[in-house]
């Protein structure tokens, strides 16, 4: 009864720390997009030479230095555990004249931040619109364990999911990352207050280096290119090569390492509960089979003589008991009605 008590008692240890083996460190890599409530993260995109229309001149400037500035604000949200709800409100300027280069635009987004995919619900919207659906992955995040593979990803542009392609391996910072790319050209784009005839027309290269271990993004470039098409020259409304400032890059690059370092040290408690278990386990094996193996062998216990004094026939002469004990040493037995 002991070495049962005992097993089971080992046997439910080995089950919880391999329960513990399975569960620990999953949430880890995907809490990776889960930024404090109430702080703000920023993407920063800039350029050189670029050309825009200004919003208030209406006329063409070039050689600008522009800022795209993604300021995200994390909602916070213990209503949906799985999900991340970002407010966004992207600023474009120009950093030499110190003036905007459109207006300010705003997004609430919200996605699996294990897969990174899109959901609608809790009042996402681009610029107020609800009825714009967004789908296919978030973008500023990929899903944990990216593949090599091709995703589409989310555009505000053309408001409607972008195929990305996978296009190599590379490093950034030190940390192996996987390269996407969207490419689009002259794809439609709505159109324009300007000209409400004249189509709005999108090309872009877009660039993403994604950690494919926790599906952060840790850097971005664009070549993008938004004009108005039609009869006659088109209307450039922003032309430019964006490329992530270096220090946002090395932010990004020592975040994602965090995150990397909570990720292994997750896997070094799964091995070692993984290592406990199989451990009890074989100690609970040792406890319960070969006991019980043992008790089918010999059979059900005899009940043990009752207490008190010997009957008359066991009170023997020492002559007769060396007799008899030898004869129980050879195997014999004692005579009917002796015992």
């Amino acid at each position: 009864m002991t070495h049962t008590l005992t097993g089971l008692m080992v046997t439910t240890a080995a089950v919880i720390f391999a329960a513990g083996a399975v569960i620990i460190g999953g949430p880890i890599a995907a809490q990776a997009t889960q930024l404090p409530a109430n702080e703000y993260e920023t993407f920063t995109l800039s350029a050189t030479g670029a050309t825009y229309l200004s919003p208030t001149k209406l006329t063409e400037v070039t050689g600008a230095s522009i800022t795209i500035n993604d300021i995200i604000k994390p909602e916070s949200n213990s209503s949906y555990p799985s999900l991340d709800i970002w407010r966004l409100t992207e600023i474009t300027e120009d950093t030499t004249r110190e003036q905007q280069v459109a207006e300010p635009e705003s997004r609430i987004l919200v996605f699996d931040h294990s897969t990174a995919e899109l959901i609608n619900c809790c009042d996402g919207n681009i610029n107020g619109n609800g009825l714009i659906l967004q789908s296919g992955i978030a973008g500023y995040a990929f899903p944990v364990g990216t593949a090599k593979q091709a995703y589409d990803v989310f555009d505000t542009v053309t408001d409607a999911p972008e195929p990305v392609t996978y296009t190599g391996t590379d490093s950034v910072g030190g940390i192996p990352v996987y390269a996407f790319t969207e490419n689009l050209t002259a794809a439609k784009a709505g159109t324009s207050a300007l000209s409400p005839i004249r189509p709005e027309l999108y090309s872009v290269q877009r660039s993403y280096w994604v950690d494919p271990e926790t599906g952060l993004v840790l850097k971005m470039s664009e070549d993008v290119d938004l004009y108005l098409a039609g009869n006659g020259p088109a209307t450039t409304l922003l032309k430019a090569s964006l490329s992530m400032p270096a220090a946002i890059v090395a932010r990004l690059t020592r975040q994602d390492a965090g995150h990397r370092n909570r990720i292994a040290l997750a896997a070094t408690l799964r091995l070692a509960c993984l290592g406990l278990a199989c451990a009890l386990a074989l100690i609970a094996g040792w406890l319960l089979i070969p006991w019980s193996a043992l008790r089918r062998r010999r059979g059900p216990r005899a009940p043990l003589p009752p207490s008190g004094p010997l009957p008359p026939s066991f009170r023997l002469t020492p002559a007769e008991g060396f007799s008899r004990r030898g004869q129980l040493l050879r195997g014999g037995r004692f005579p009917p009605g002796e015992q």
